[in-house]
């Protein structure tokens, strides 16, 4: 049995917390995964619907430690595009707030723990599961889509152990949650605190509401993690101004902090005496793949950091030689244990074996600098060609919100760029800018204003929604 945490170690101390109060002990979340996974057939496909609440975290640890391979999915999925999963995956069983059980009143709910139920869906169990298939997490820029990322055992434990290992996590930790728990870096926050008998705090309030900041205090949580715009959030907040005498880190990833933001959180550790980790990561790679050294940050301000304990870095050129020297761009790719076995498109596809051997072309275009400082610099593929002239949108972007402060999104086709801001004050002044800054012919330049820029879970936005206001 591939087991990832030895729980029955932690003994009486709490694993998990909720925000009214509700507890469970390591050696109860033991004895309960083991008695949901009786209940359980066979070693089969679980569609597992996730909040930030222990009945959720329960269900994940229990197909985890007993063989049962859970795809990871939002309790708030549209139910269209559920069904289109179920339609494509044909899991034997379901995992689901006890609340959303009008939804599957055609199935046979066969158990139930911690305000979650189990339900036979009454799908033949003829597909065959990859022995070392672990988990199923869908890539962090879909929301229906069949494409998943096939994760192995080994896979979660060398990754959990890397981050526990650089973020020297021990069992007085007191992580809160502020992103879902099926998105990867969620997800590795539950994984490498189980690992070392932390307490997990769980809410599904956000930072914007007073109750996440009561339970943040009365439980003392001591970190949490975020995507940059949940430091965007954050500085609205005027979070440096908060006393929080508990936290002692906080880490960012899912996507490149502007640079002054960094340096505000960065300055903000440094003066009160906290760590703020900028992390680099991919469900392709788990989670994590580098961090910034907390005693860096704000002298690497706006570097991604260094690999994570047991990988490697390294970057290719265009004409497929390692690059050599600092300050020269080239497709990051990455070597670890943690490489995940390849991607899933169909129930059949979750026979295959490990696809990937370690090695992962990340898609992101980087450099390195004197000292070995990685910096992540746009996406290979967010680019296109005005009039024979590649532009990077990651650029374009970046631009504009560093001198506006304003939420923008760009994407398009080549000789065509749409820009979309949600100011109609700045459709105009944005154009201008850009073009200035390009120097291109303005024909090629489009704005739209729009109620709001489309994201996912983890902050990230949804380019492809954004096709419906030019597509012909």
């Amino acid at each position: 049995m591939n087991k990832v945490w030895n729980l029955e170690q932690y003994k009486d101390k709490i694993a998990i917390k909720d925000e009214f109060g509700k507890t469970i002990t390591y050696n109860e979340l033991d004895f309960q995964s083991k008695k949901l996974a009786e209940n359980v057939s066979s070693r089969c496909l679980v569609f597992s619907l996730c909040r930030n609440e222990i009945g959720s975290i329960l269900g994940y640890v229990s197909f985890i430690q007993n063989g049962i391979v859970p795809i990871l999915l939002n309790s708030h999925l549209e139910e269209g595009l559920l069904n289109s999963l179920l339609e494509t995956y044909k899991p034997s069983y379901l995992w689901v707030p006890k609340d959303q059980k009008a939804q599957f009143s055609t199935m046979t709910v066969i158990y139930e723990a911690y305000d979650y139920i189990l339900i036979d869906t009454g799908y033949e169990k003829n597909y065959k599961l990859y022995d070392e298939l672990a988990l199923l997490l869908t890539t962090s820029g879909s929301t229906g889509s069949p494409k998943l990322v096939r994760q192995s055992y080994s896979n979660i434990l060398d990754n959990a152990q890397s981050i526990v290992k650089y973020l020297e996590l021990n069992d007085t930790e007191r992580p809160i949650t502020t992103l879902p728990m099926n998105y990867t870096y969620g997800l590795s926050i539950i994984n490498s605190h189980l690992l070392v008998g932390a307490t997990i705090l769980v809410t599904d309030k956000g930072i914007m509401q007073k109750e996440f900041w009561e339970f943040f205090k009365s439980s003392e949580a001591t970190s949490f993690g975020g995507v940059p715009y949940t430091y965007e959030m954050l500085d609205r907040l005027r979070f440096y101004r908060m006393n929080l005498p508990s936290l002692r880190s906080i880490t960012q990833a899912g996507g490149k902090i502007l640079p002054e933001l960094h340096e505000k959180f960065a300055n903000y550790a440094k003066d009160n005496g906290k760590k703020f980790v900028v992390m680099y990561g991919q469900c392709e790679a788990t989670a994590r793949m580098g961090y910034l050294p907390p005693e860096k940050a704000v002298e690497k301000k706006g570097a991604m950091g260094i690999v994570i304990p047991g990988g490697k870095f390294k970057l290719i050129a265009a004409d497929g030689s390692e690059i050599t020297e600092p300050h020269t761009t080239g497709e990051l790719v990455y070597e670890g244990k943690n490489v995940t076995l390849g991607y899933a498109e169909c129930l059949e596809d979750l026979s295959k074996g490990d696809e990937r051997n370690g090695i992962l072309e990340t898609g992101d275009m980087a450099q390195f600098d004197e000292d070995g400082f990685y910096y992540i610099v746009g996406r290979k593929k967010r680019f296109l060609k005005i009039y024979g002239n590649r532009v990077n949108l990651d650029e374009v972007d970046r631009l504009i919100k560093e001198y506006f402060n304003a939420e923008v999104a760009s994407t398009g086709v080549d000789d065509h760029m749409y820009i979309f801001v949600t100011d109609n004050n700045l459709a105009e002044p944005v154009k201008d800018f850009i073009v200035n800054k390009t120097k291109l012919n303005p024909v090629a330049f489009k704005v739209f204003v729009i109620d709001n820029i489309p994201k996912n879970d983890s902050g990230k936005i949804l380019y492809n929604e954004l096709k419906k206001y030019y597509a012909e």
